[in-house]
Parts: structure tokens; C-alpha cells; sequence
């Protein structure tokens, strides 16, 4: 269908599997998929999408002021597209995310958007925000806490392990720069490590 998605998470519960896989299922049907990433985000190579898992592939990059309807529209009429996948969605401007929203509404196109809700304050990313507002359907890919229960924040850690409370929003890491938690376990600061590992 042709909607705007966001799919979203805290870090680590397979976003970029998902939208990996989601791509491979068009693509085995003869299908086009159109796949994008933040420029910002360079853990796996700028223009790569990458999993935890293994699984990765090239993609186009976005960048702040870059009009993705166009970027979109040029590609269709040069291949047609069939879907369009976002990852990194966090770093959308509200500007651009209006822009994905019309290629769904006018090229006749699913976008489907993959990233972070919340940043390590608790607060919306910009790009999440507008995408929670604007998005026709949102889905959530659940990921858990040490404890168990579902993970919906993300704390951000120092070179030590220790929680980071205060900085800049976007700092781009993996596993040993961030770990989700519930917001119970958030709220205590608690990452649950046993007695004599690191504070």
C-alpha cells in the first residue's frame, strides 16, 4: 500500500534486519526497492545499511537539507520503484519527512521509515516526532531489558560504562555506546550488572 510507516524502537532490537529482510522479500518478486540511510550514521561505511546480524547491503545517503521527494521522484523515473526504505529515520528534519510523506501520496509508493523513538534524555528525535504525527501507520519492533520486561529507552554510556546524562543528542555508536532499557530501569540509572563488574 501506498503509506508512509514508521517503524520504531529503542537501539538494538533489529530495525535494520527488519527493513533488510523487508527489502529482500520485494526484491525476490522482481520488485525495485529504493534503500536510504543517514550520512551522519558511518558504523558500517557511509551508504551501507548494516545489521547486527550479518546482513547488510548499499544504500543512497540523506543528508540535512537534501529534498528526498526529488531524490525519490528522479530515481523512479529513471528505474521504476516499487518501495522505499528509510533507515536512520531519527535524523529526518520535519521538512523531509513532509517530503517522504508526498512520495507515498504521489508517486503511489509504501516509504517505509526504520529508527529510534527517543534519544538518551527520554526526548524525541526531530525526524521521530514528525513521523509519529504524520506516519499513516506505526508499528513498534520490541527489544527487551536486562530485567526482561520491554526496553522503550536508551541510555548512553562513556568509554568506562557508566551512564551519560548530559551532551549532544546525536553521538553515533553501537552496542558499547548504548543500551535500551525499560523506563523503570532508565529512570534508576540501572543497567543490572552483578557485583565487582564496572559501575
Amino acid at each position: 500500500m501506498a503509506k508512509l510507516y514508521f517503524n520504531y524502537s529503542s537501539m538494538n532490537a533489529g530495525k535494520s534486519t527488519v527493513l533488510l529482510q523487508a527489502s529482500y522479500n520485494y526484491v525476490e518478486r522482481g520488485m525495485r526497492t529504493l534503500l536510504m540511510t543517514a550520512a551522519v550514521d558511518d558504523r558500517a561505511g557511509i551508504g551501507r545499511i548494516a545489521s547486527r546480524i550479518g546482513l547488510s547491503s548499499p544504500a543512497d545517503i540523506f543528508r540535512p537539507g537534501d529534498d528526498l521527494y526529488e531524490h525519490i521522484r528522479q530515481a523512479h523515473e529513471a528505474t521504476p520503484v516499487d518501495a522505499v526504505f528509510v533507515d536512520e529515520a531519527q535524523f529526518l528534519s520535519e521538512t523531509q519527512v513532509w517530503q517522504l510523506a508526498r512520495a507515498a501520496d504521489r508517486l503511489g509508493m509504501p516509504v517505509m521509515c526504520f529508527g529510534l523513538r527517543t534519544d538518551f534524555q527520554g526526548k524525541l528525535f526531530p525526524g521521530s516526532q514528525a513521523l509519529l504525527a504524520l506516519a499513516d501507520s506505526l508499528k513498534e519492533i520490541k527489544t527487551i531489558c536486562w530485567c526482561g520486561r520491554k526496553a522503550t529507552m536508551v541510555a548512553r554510556l562513556d568509554g568506562s560504562g557508566r551512564i551519560v546524562e548530559e551532551g549532544e543528542q546525536v553521538v553515533i555508536g553501537g552496542e558499547d555506546a548504548y543500551v535500551s532499557l525499560c523506563r523503570r530501569h532508565w529512570v534508576d540509572r540501572d543497567l543490572g550488572r552483578g557485583p565487582g563488574e564496572p559501575a
